[in-house]
This record gives structure tokens, C-alpha cells and sequence, in this order.
């Protein structure tokens, strides 16, 4: 898989579109949400930051992935949740204001534990004279892609709240476009690539998704998290910003090996209809329970 000019090109734009959206979104109260509800906030960032890597580790080795591959997925694992968990959480009924503080702080913590755990990856799976390290230059050109965008967004909410709150919708409807718009490039530019790659692949990233959204719901149940922010959790856990990996991929500033793009590009494909099964699975109680409730309140 190799990148074209053009994706080269729309990749850096949809990912910015992607995170100026997301950062429209944010307010500095989020991030002080942190303070006053730290439990649910640390739990979800401890399954998204030492479990999932452990985890995509794992399937990794298990399905003998070759060394791009298997250096794509991890890089897949490091990618933080975005917009689209947010949705997905508010159609399941899950608590959508802790979906947004997860995405601002983990969107910060990425810029370190991203470029961590690509040279972890890169030095486990890859030969050193293959080995693309990210250094401190390349960690800042991963601050720009991912913070900038956020904090101007955020900037313009400060500053122009009417105007944020009407772009707010077009942006994220903007961002999907642009998500699918990627993705269709990534995959077309070598599709017999694609197909060679696909059942391994494909398997590998079905299963990563999987276990991401089991994580995510399933460890903060067990530790007594209420199920509205289980939910949530699993969301933001499951569902990961596939065009951020795909981006610093491709970009030929950073590691510039299409081959990895290959597990993201496939998983943003496959994540749309598990998220859509997994919402459907937990809420199923969810309209029950309320009508129930509706009904009391009426007798």
C-alpha cells in the first residue's frame, strides 16, 4: 500500500477539520471534570493506556502479524478516542459528558504515550535498520496535528460560543465525510494490497475492536462504575481516531509506511457496525426501565 499525493495531501486537512470539530466541543470545564468525578476518568484511562496496548500486544503476536502490520495496530491501540465515540455513547444512553472529558485528557496524554509506544513497537517487531524512531522533532509535529486544531476550536468556543455551538453539528457531519473520504482513499489507492492483507488483518482488528469495547464496558462494571458511564467508557475505550493513525502513518515526516496505515484503515471500516452492536447490547435494558418508570410516575 502506497500513499498517493493526494491522500498525502487530504490527510493533514481531514485530520484537522477532524480535531478543530473536536475541540468546538470542549470546554476548560471538562478538563476540571476530572477533579471533581477522578474515579471513572482514571479507570477509563487506565484501560485505554496499559490494558489496550497489552491487549492489541497480544493479538498481535497471536496472529503472527507481519512487522508493519503488527507496528500499525499498536499504533492503532495509542490512538485516543474522538467525536465519533461521543455519538455512539449518546445513542446508547451512556454519559456523553464523561465521553468528552475522556477525549480532551486522553487527546493531551496521546501526544506522549503515542510516540512511546510506536518506538516500543517499532523496536520489538521491527529490525533496527527498519526502525523509524519518533524523536523529540517528531513528537512536536504530533503535538501540532493533535493539539492545535483542539485548542483553536476551543479558542473560538471561548470567544465566539454562538458561533461554536452553530458550527458544531456541520463540523462533526464535516469530519465524518472526511473520515470516510480518507478511508476510501487509503483503501482504493492499492486495493489488491488491501485483499492480500484483509483476512489476517481484518480478523486481527474484528478481535482488537472487540476486546476494546469488553475492556471498556466490562472492567469499569466490575469495579462498580454506575452502567450509564460503563457505557461511555466502553465507547471511548472501543472506538479509537482511525484517520489520526492512518495520518502518522502516511505522513512522510513521520514514520511514512503505508503498510501500517493498512489495520487503522480496516478497523474504521469495521468499527461503525461493532459500536453499533455493542450500543444496541447495552442500552437494550435502557427504554424498558424508563418506559416502566414513565408508567409508575402516571399511576
Amino acid at each position: 500500500m502506497t500513499a498517493s499525493p493526494l491522500l498525502t495531501a487530504v490527510l493533514p486537512l481531514a485530520l484537522g477539520i477532524i480535531m478543530l470539530g473536536l475541540g468546538l466541543s470542549l470546554t476548560l470545564a471538562d478538563f476540571a471534570r476530572v477533579v471533581k468525578y477522578p474515579r471513572p476518568v482514571v479507570i477509563g484511562l487506565a484501560c485505554q493506556i496499559l490494558l489496550l496496548p497489552l491487549v492489541c500486544f497480544l493479538i498481535a503476536n497471536g496472529f503472527g502479524l507481519e512487522s508493519a502490520l503488527a507496528v500499525g495496530l499498536m499504533l492503532l491501540a495509542a490512538s485516543p478516542g474522538g467525536t465519533t465515540a461521543n455519538l455512539f455513547s449518546h445513542l446508547a444512553h451512556g454519559d456523553v459528558a464523561l465521553n468528552i472529558t475522556l477525549t480532551a485528557v486522553n487527546s493531551l496524554i496521546a501526544i506522549l504515550t503515542m510516540p512511546l509506544l510506536v518506538n516500543l513497537s517499532l523496536s520489538w517487531f521491527m529490525a533496527s535498520d527498519q526502525a523509524i524512531p519518533l524523536q523529540f522533532a517528531k513528537v512536536m509535529q504530533v503535538f501540532a496535528i493533535v493539539l492545535l486544531p483542539v485548542a483553536l476550536g476551543m479558542l473560538v468556543r471561548r470567544w465566539a460560543p454562538g458561533f461554536a455551538a452553530r458550527m458544531e453539528k456541520p463540523m462533526k457531519l464535516v469530519a465524518a465525510l472526511f473520515l470516510a473520504f480518507t478511508i476510501v482513499l487509503a483503501l482504493a489507492k492499492d486495493w489488491q494490497t488491501v485483499v492480500e492483507y484483509a483476512p489476517v488483518v481484518g480478523g486481527a482488528a474484528l478481535l482488537f475492536n472487540l476486546l476494546s469495547l469488553g475492556v471498556g464496558y466490562w472492567v469499569p462494571r466490575l469495579l462498580s462504575i454506575p452502567r450509564r458511564q460503563a457505557i461511555a467508557i466502553g465507547m471511548e475505550v472501543g472506538i479509537h481516531n482511525g484517520t489520526l493513525a492512518i495520518a502518522l502513518a502516511l505522513s512522510p515526516s513521520l514514520l511514512n509506511n503505508a503498510t501500517m496505515a493498512v489495520p487503522a484503515a480496516i478497523y474504521s471500516l469495521i468499527m461503525f457496525f461493532t459500536a453499533a452492536g455493542f450500543g444496541w447490547w447495552v442500552s437494550r435494558g435502557h427504554r424498558p426501565a424508563q418506559a416502566s418508570a414513565s408508567q409508575q410516575s402516571v399511576n
